[in-house]
């Protein structure tokens, strides 16, 4: 600044020379101050030009002191969090669902029975009616001929009936398969039959004519490992016709008997129609195929042990 300064002092006095010498020169007719005296000026102006850019270019910018500018901030590295504290975004939230599946569950179309005293067991539709015990030996009691033993001593074990609905507005009066147990007979006894000893082409007395026929004579029949006897007949009780067949079979020391029994009536319903009888034993059959026996469990009977009597005491001596 300061040679700025001198300069420009320096040209402002020699400024009023300059245009004296100029004016003397016009005055005298001189051409040679003339020239001169430009010269000088434009040589004093390339000063004044040059002075000006060395002083600009003098004048730098101090540079700022380090208290005056800004701290630098350093970026933060975000704090790793466990995943057990790491808060869920609703996209992760909505993964880590579980999604529950509707589970269809088809019911079985058949039902087991089984019984572990007697050893048997069979399969049966579960719209069918089971009765066991007393149930069962009431709905079997009725018939014509409710057990097929050559003797006495038969108790039922199980029945399954076939529901009215199954065959609706027709003459069918009752369908079902049942079993029953008789301890009393021996494996002979067993492949026997009460109503199959009739003999057929011998006369019959009309007045003493039994309740049920032989329609077949006995057969054998393979379910499984099990032979069985087999025998038909065909009762009649009034309005009420039962056909019938029975199986004999002969295990854990007993005589097992499996009837399929369906009974129609000759009463007439406003319009209904006669069943098919063999349809309604080829649903039976169905059952019959899923029985077995197996081996009988024995209820164990616990007996007490007699007391002991007291041992005599001895005197004290």
């Amino acid at each position: 600044m300061t040679r700025i300064n001198l300069f420009r002092t320096a040209t402002l006095r020699s400024t009023p020379a300059t245009l004296d010498s100029v004016a003397w020169d016009k005055i005298n007719g001189g051409k040679t101050n003339f020239d001169k005296n430009t010269s000088t000026l434009v040589f004093a102006a390339l000063l004044i030009v040059c002075s000006l850019a060395v002083g600009c270019s003098g004048e730098k910018p101090k540079p700022e002191s380090s208290t005056n500018q800004p701290a630098m901030t350093q970026p933060t590295q975000p704090i790793a969090t466990s995943p057990a504290t790491a808060p869920a975004t609703p996209a992760l939230q909505a993964a880590a669902k579980p999604i529950h599946k509707k589970v269809v569950r088809k019911v079985p179309v058949t039902v087991t029975y089984a019984d572990k005293t007697s050893g048997i067991s069979f399969q049966y539709p579960r719209n069918y009616a089971l009765k066991t015990g007393d149930a069962a030996d009431e709905l079997v009691s009725p018939d014509p001929v409710p057990m097929d033993f050559v003797q006495p001593g038969g108790v039922a074990l199980a029945a399954v009936a076939v529901p009215e609905s199954a065959y609706p507005k027709s003459d069918l009066a009752a369908a079902f398969f049942d079993v029953s147990v008789n301890k009393a007979l021996t494996a002979e006894q067993c492949g026997e039959f009460s109503v199959s000893q009739a003999n057929p082409a011998a006369p019959v007395d009309p007045a003493a004519q039994p309740a049920a026929q032989p329609s077949k004579l006995p057969s054998k029949l393979m379910i499984g490992d099990m032979e069985l006897q087999s025998a038909e007949s065909l009762a009649s009780q009034g309005t009420r016709e039962e056909a019938s067949k029975y199986y004999h079979v002969f295990e854990n020391g007993a005589c097992y008997e499996f009837a399929l029994k369906v009974a129609t009536t000759s009463i007439e319903t406003e319009g209904g129609k006669h069943v098919d009888r063999e349809e309604v034993f080829h649903r039976l059959e169905k059952i019959l195929a899923t029985a077995k026996i197996n081996p009988a469990v024995v209820p164990e009977v616990t007996a007490s042990a007699p007391a002991t009597p007291n041992a005599p005491e001895t005197p004290a001596q």
